[in-house]
């Protein structure tokens, strides 16, 4: 089965993690610490703080901000849940707002008639790897008093316009990565935040394990090397040094990585561009996106066709798929709690219809590409 999304582990990958399990440590030890050295240094950040997944991360980035309580976020209403949930977590209003109808990016436009007095916090997120318009949102808030932190789940590896990666938080506060087994590199489940501002470096650090320190410059007293103290209600959101070995394994094929997949979106897109019932995946100009999905839109009107009946035709010739996403704002819970209807952001709702995520990963051989290719472009023909 050709899943939309799959690890690629080797050789190197499983020696390091072996190196790691023969150490002296299993769990937050010196490959943690190096992983976070090496993943700064790669993406142009001055800090990163390893965590379990980048749902923690999301949440311990928001309560870093320290932010008005009730005060409103607003994020993407095409992102999966934990975008928004992350203002809930921390007492805020989440708001959405639609995508650009190429990019699936949020607007930056549709953000700036959603800021209000209460706006405290913008999540923008790096859809299937392509960087958001990061320039524009960012002047679209240079004289309020709004902070910027940036999800960026899809997007290890890619690079804004001005070339510099995503994650050297250029244009924010803090970025937050995944490194689950479908993202770009992986660590089992896991998760980093970049930051170049030493004092959100330092609470995030005392957030992921428990509001704890034992810093000696940051402690009241220091009565013994076993001293340590609580200073803020924190979590256990550690990353292993098991998962930080093959994190370490990983980010050094990241290019590597990104390159193969970039190929198969280029063999995709030109099977695919004369397609009338296909529209494939926009790369916007001067931007570098290490796609994490290839995302097309299907009018399965024309090829009269539901989307469950083509996800099961091409299950059975052994090809999965996926949706990504449904407008989080249309999940029950955000509907009973905060009476969003369907028809508030309607690009986000018009793609939604028509998406699907068909395989893309860098262990794919070009006859797996061959066969995701046949099989599609054979949709309009089958009964």
């Amino acid at each position: 089965m050709l899943n939309y999304g799959f690890q690629s582990i080797d050789k190197k990958d499983i020696e390091y993690v072996i190196r790691a399990l023969k150490s002296s440590f299993l769990t937050t030890g010196p490959y943690v610490k190096q992983f976070e050295r090496l993943f700064a240094k790669k993406v142009g950040a001055k800090y990163a703080v390893a965590v379990s997944n980048a749902t923690a991360g999301l949440h311990i980035a928001v309560q870093a901000a320290s932010l008005p309580i009730n005060s409103e976020g607003i994020t993407s209403a095409n992102t999966f849940l934990a975008s928004s949930n992350a203002f809930l977590y921390n007492n805020l209003k989440p708001v959405f707002a639609d995508i650009d109808k190429k990019t699936y990016n949020v607007d930056p436009d549709e953000i700036s008639k959603k800021i209000s007095k209460k706006t405290s916090i913008i999540i923008p997120v790096h859809f299937a790897g392509q960087p958001c318009d990061m320039g524009k949102i960012k002047e679209i808030i240079k004289d309020k008093k709004i902070i910027i932190i940036e999800d960026a789940a899809h997007a290890v590896g890619s690079k804004y316009k001005n070339g510099k990666m995503v994650g050297s938080c250029y244009y924010s506060a803090m970025t937050v990565f995944s490194f689950h087994p479908v993202k770009t590199i992986t660590t089992g489940e896991g998760g980093m935040i970049t930051t170049n501002s030493k004092a959100y470096y330092e609470t995030l650090l005392m957030l992921r394990s428990h509001g704890m320190t034992k810093d000696p410059q940051l402690l009241n007293k220091n009565p013994g090397p076993w001293y340590y103290e609580m200073h803020s209600l924190g979590f256990n959101y550690r990353l292993t040094d098991i998962q930080s070995a093959l994190g370490i394994s990983q980010l050094s094929k990241l290019d590597k990585f990104i390159k193969r997949r970039r190929e198969i979106v280029r063999k995709y897109n030109q099977a695919f561009k004369n397609t009338p019932w296909l529209t494939v995946p926009y790369e916007e100009k001067g931007i570098f996106s290490a796609f994490h999905l290839y995302v097309l839109l299907i009018d399965f009107n024309k090829i009269k066709k539901s989307r469950k009946k083509v996800m099961e035709i091409l299950f059975k010739k052994g090809i999965g798929t996926q949706v990504h996403y449904i407008p989080v704002y249309l999940q029950p819970y955000y509907t009973k709690n905060f009476g969003f209807k369907q028809g508030m952001c309607p690009n986000a709702e018009d793609y939604y219809k028509k998406c699907l995520s068909i395989p893309l990963f860098p262990s794919m051989k070009n006859s797996d590409v061959s066969k995701v290719i046949k099989s599609i472009k054979e949709l309009n023909t089958l009964p």
